[in-house]
């Protein structure tokens, strides 16, 4: 995307996402999808049609202007869920199923870890660990995290 937009994206009454594009047709319902979510989150949008059409894509969400980027963000935010783990802070067992207990970027939570093959390396050093339930929480940098976070952690790896 380069150049003057030649879109308009806004909100209807209903809080839904309109997209018009460049010849005036106009999509209700439309919805940012991330190409990649984890390992990139800001890189390779498509906003799409309710019928999974793809509208426009967008290469970053940088080169957007500011109130078409808030849009966006927030439209997203409201649908993901993946808390940051930032500490954590008890492990029940060293033997799964455990309980964990941590402190993230939503506030504390308890999950049940069920087995250690729900622990996945994304990079070198960032992590996902999908709970009982299926949410996945991440660990952006398992190095950045305390002593005492590294040291439960590493049980498991």
């Amino acid at each position: 995307m380069s150049g003057a937009v030649e879109y308009q994206l806004s909100r209807n009454s209903y809080g839904r996402l309109v997209f018009t594009d460049q010849s005036g047709l106009v999509q209700e319902g439309v919805v940012p999808v991330r190409s990649f979510p984890i390992t990139d989150p800001d890189q390779g949008i498509a906003l799409v049609d309710s019928h999974g059409h793809e509208l426009l894509w967008i290469e970053r969400l940088a080169d957007l202007p500011e109130d078409y980027r808030a849009l966006i963000e927030s439209e997203l935010a409201s649908r993901e869920f993946m808390p940051v783990i930032r500490r954590v802070l008890k492990v029940s067992s060293f033997v799964t199923p455990n309980t964990w207990q941590v402190e993230t970027d939503r506030g504390d939570s308890t999950f049940i870890l069920k087995g250690e093959e729900d622990i996945r390396r994304l990079t070198a050093s960032s992590l996902m660990i999908t709970d009982s339930c299926g949410i996945h929480f991440r660990i952006r940098d398992r190095l950045a995290l305390d002593r005492h976070s590294r040291k439960l952690l590493d049980h498991f790896l």
